[in-house]
C-alpha cells in the first residue's frame, strides 16, 4: 500500500496497530513543507503526529526517524516520540504547544540548548547523513570544523542551489574566494557540539511560558555558534535568550559582530536551493561584507 495517499480508513488501522487505540479525528497542521502533517486524536485521549510522504521523490522519512531518535537519546530537550517509521510514514507523540514565544520561554530554550551543546563528539559530523528542509545533508567526519563547514555545508549546498539554477555562477565563485579565507575569521580551534541543526521559530514548541520541545531536527556535530546564528536569522532567539545561554556557556567575542553572518550563509544557501528569489540578494550581501 501506498502511505503516500492513506485515507481515512486506512490511517486508523495504521493507529489501531501501533497503539491499540481507535482514531476518533484528524486535523492538518501547518508546517509539512516536504510531507503531509497531521494530528490525530485517539478515543483513549492520546493525541499522534501523522507524517505522510507528500510526493513518491520527496525525502525518506526513515532519516527523520533516525534524527529524531538520535536527538532524542542524547539530548535534554524533549522531541517527538517515534511509535512507528518507514519510508513513507511517520507515527509519533504529539507534543502540546501553545506558540506563545515569551521571555520565559527564551530563557528556558537558553538554559536547556546551553547543556546540549555540551553534549560532545571528538569530529565533525556525524556517522549519518541527514536532511534540512527534505535536502540532503552530507556530514563526513572531520577533525577540522572550518574544513566540515567549507566542504560540507558552503560548497556543497552552493553546488546544490547552482545546479538547481537558483544560484548564479558568480557567487558561487565569490563564495568559493571567500571559503578559502575563512580562517581569517573562525578561530582554528572548536568544539563539536550537538546541534539540533534547524533551530528557527517553527519548529520551537512552547507552552505555558516554557519549553515544550524541539521538532523536525537536521541534526549533526558541529561549532555551537552555528546553531546560534541560524536562530537569530529570522529573529527568532532575542536578547533574553543570549544573557541566559550567555551566563550558562558564553559566547566568545566577534559573534554577533563577524561570526554570526559567515554562518548564516550556510541556511541562506539552503533557502536559495528551496526558494530562489531575495535569499540570493541577502547571500550576495554578506559575501559583499566581507570583501567578496
Amino acid at each position: 500500500m501506498d502511505k503516500s495517499s492513506l485515507d481515512k480508513s486506512s490511517l486508523a488501522d495504521l493507529i489501531r496497530t501501533h497503539t491499540g487505540a481507535s482514531l476518533q479525528s484528524v486535523t492538518p497542521l501547518s508546517g509539512g513543507s516536504v510531507a503531509n502533517v497531521m494530528r490525530a486524536d485517539l478515543d483513549d485521549g492520546r493525541q499522534m503526529v501523522i507524517k505522510i510522504k507528500g510526493t513518491p521523490d520527496a525525502s525518506d522519512l526513515l532519516i527523520e526517524a533516525k534524527m529524531l531518535r538520535y536527538f532524542k537519546a542524547r539530548s535534554p530537550i524533549t522531541c517527538p516520540e517515534i511509535i512507528h517509521a518507514d519510508a513513507n510514514c511517520l507515527l509519533m507523540n504529539f507534543i502540546v504547544n501553545d506558540n506563545r514565544m515569551t521571555g520565559s520561554v527564551q530563557r528556558d530554550l537558553a538554559q536547556q540548548l546551553a547543556r546540549q551543546h555540551q553534549v560532545n563528539s571528538d569530529t565533525f559530523g556525524l556517522e549519518f547523513d541527514t536532511l534540512i528542509g527534505g535536502l540532503p545533508q552530507p556530514n563526513r567526519q572531520e577533525k577540522s570544523w572550518i574544513t566540515f563547514f567549507a566542504e560540507h555545508r558552503l560548497r556543497h549546498m552552493a553546488q546544490c542551489a547552482h545546479l538547481a539554477g537558483k544560484l548564479p555562477g558568480n557567487i558561487v565563485v565569490r563564495l568559493d574566494r571567500l571559503i578559502d579565507r575563512l580562517t581569517d575569521f573562525l578561530p582554528s580551534e572548536s568544539t563539536a557540539s550537538l546541534l539540533h541543526g534547524d533551530l528557527w521559530g517553527g519548529n520551537i514548541l512552547c507552552q505555558s511560558g516554557k519549553l515544550a520541545g524541539l521538532i523536525d531536527p537536521a541534526i549533526y556535530y558541529g561549532d555551537r555558534e552555528i546553531e546560534l546564528a541560524f536562530g537569530t536569522l529570522f529573529g527568532d532567539l532575542g536578547p533574553e535568550f543570549f544573557a541566559r545561554y550567555n551566563e550558562i556557556y558564553p559566547i566568545k567575542p566577534g559573534f554577533f559582530e563577524e561570526r554570526r553572518d559567515l554562518y548564516n550563509l550556510y541556511p541562506l544557501l539552503v533557502h536559495v536551493r528551496l526558494f530562489g528569489g531575495h535569499y540570493v540578494g541577502s547571500v550576495d550581501h554578506i559575501l559583499a561584507r566581507f570583501g567578496q
